[in-house]
């Protein structure tokens, strides 16, 4: 089942969104389905950013992965197969570019930006605007989403504060190195994914692995720890870290052995050349079609990047990398969505403008770009005067905008992923705390079964309101 609404209102006023990263442009598209003319204000090129390297809307700045694609017992899995259900332009454009990824969906980020933004320009109901909007008060737009990203300007920044009487919330994301496939010394490298695993477009042997033994991995972290990492400005040192994306070097700050049990773990590998487990492995993950780049999955880091190329060229296989892009590191902004945001993504003391995006408080580009397909459907049926009905808490959807506009303590609130923590229990389960493992992937498949029921009957009632 699709979501699909055709219906003609000429006197519609346009819904403007500001941001044409993945949340924007799932927003602009949900919208321009309904058939309400959209007005997409995209910056780039008139005004660039310290992440971005092209013009293209939906550009991919960090990882190629949109993680899981397993709907049945992963929480990030289940929202790809919601979406697709509602229709999403981002999932449908992530699946028409899929690249080998083991058990994840990964896309060639190239040709996915291509082709998100060739459908954005095409489509007869949005018009696309370059410029910079630096206010929201200064304008007569009935509905608007803003979908800025974690890049937010400063002065769209101090305008919320403003607005909200709270003070944005800040982190650093990190972002991983990307080298040359012709550069791997593959008499030292192998592929295979973890445990064998076959994904979308993928054969189970989609990861290059390059083995440490004991002393390679020690050395590596003491290099790591040594090396000279990047500065931050006064007014930076107090920003934390998102938990889900530290830099290496972060992970090896905490412990000798956090690597190996976080990006460098050796489980469900082995090396043909030995028979045997490494005692640590670095894992590159194909980042285009061609397959002539690859990242280095895990490895955010803020090291210099002379560091980088000599650090990273100790590893088993890399000897002679050639690096595409080093590794960097960036300030990522979020709103404290708890307090400022009602149910529906709206800010209270503005209720027609709607957040989406990472700046709502959710973390990573399929998050991202459901919270985009939320405010786009929140907003149509706002346009277009229907009730507007939250999905269900049971569902994906429901239980990542739960968790952002009240769920979460807004005192400690931080930016959160998709998981199984967010979803309501099933009726039948126990409150004991520790469950056998056989028990606990049960329950995840019954999560997400009842999840996709209670979209399904969703989608209809809001289909029916229509």
């Amino acid at each position: 089942m699709v979501r699909k609404i055709n219906i003609t209102k000429k006197s519609i006023q346009p819904v403007h969104i500001i941001g044409g990263g993945l949340a924007g442009s799932e927003a602009a598209w949900q919208l321009a389905e309904s058939n309400i003319p959209v007005v997409l204000h995209e910056m780039r090129p008139v005004r660039k950013t310290d992440a971005h390297q092209s013009d293209k809307l939906a550009e991919l700045v960090c990882s190629n992965s949109f993680r899981s694609d397993d709907a049945s017992f992963n929480a990030v899995g289940l929202l790809h197969e919601e979406m697709r259900r509602l229709g999403s332009l981002i999932i449908k454009t992530a699946d028409n570019n899929k690249i080998p990824a083991g058990g994840a969906l990964a896309v060639d980020r190239e040709n996915f930006s291509n082709e998100v933004s060739e459908a954005i320009e095409k489509h007869p109901f949005i018009s696309i605007k370059r410029e910079e909007i630096i206010s929201l008060k200064n304008n007569d737009w009935k509905h608007v989403i803003l979908a800025t990203g974690p890049l937010t300007s400063k002065s769209i920044s101090n305008e919320i504060i403003q607005l909200s009487g709270q003070d944005n919330l800040a982190f650093f994301d990190a972002i991983a190195p990307i080298l040359y496939a012709e550069s791997i010394d593959y008499n030292k490298a192998w592929f295979q994914s973890r445990y064998d695993k076959v994904g979308p477009g993928g054969n189970g042997k989609d990861y290059i692995n390059c083995p440490l033994s004991r002393e390679q991995f020690e050395n590596f972290v003491d290099d790591l720890l040594d090396a000279d990492k990047t500065e931050f400005h006064e007014w930076e040192k107090t920003t934390p870290y998102f938990e889900g994306c530290l830099p290496i070097e972060v992970i090896a700050s905490r412990g000798r052995e956090s690597l190996r049990f976080g990006p460098m773990k050796p489980v469900g590998l082995t090396d043909p050349r030995t028979g045997q487990r490494a005692h640590a492995v670095v894992q590159l993950r194909q980042d285009n079609k061609l397959g002539t780049l690859y990242n280095m999955v895990g490895f955010q880091t803020k090291l210099k990047y002379s560091f980088q190329e000599t650090i990273f060229r100790s590893i088993p296989g890399l000897s002679n990398a050639e690096f595409a892009r080093f590794g960097g590191i960036h300030r990522n902004t979020f709103v404290n969505s708890p307090r400022i945001l009602d149910s529906q993504l709206s800010l209270k003391q503005m209720p027609h403008v709607r957040f989406a995006g990472q700046i709502t408080g959710v973390e990573g580009y399929v998050e991202s770009a459901a919270t985009g397909l939320l405010a786009g459907i929140f907003t149509a049926a706002h346009c277009l005067n229907r009730p507007l009905i939250n999905p269900p808490f049971t569902t994906a959807h429901g239980a990542l905008l739960s968790h952002i506009t009240g769920g979460a303590k807004a005192d400690m609130f931080q930016p959160m992923n998709i998981n199984f923590g967010l979803f309501p229990p099933l009726s039948s389960e126990t409150k004991k705390s520790k469950k056998v493992k056989s028990r606990k992937r049960e329950r995840r498949e019954a999560v997400s079964k009842r999840a996709l029921i209670d979209l399904d009957a969703w989608l209809n009632t809001i289909s029916l309101a229509a």
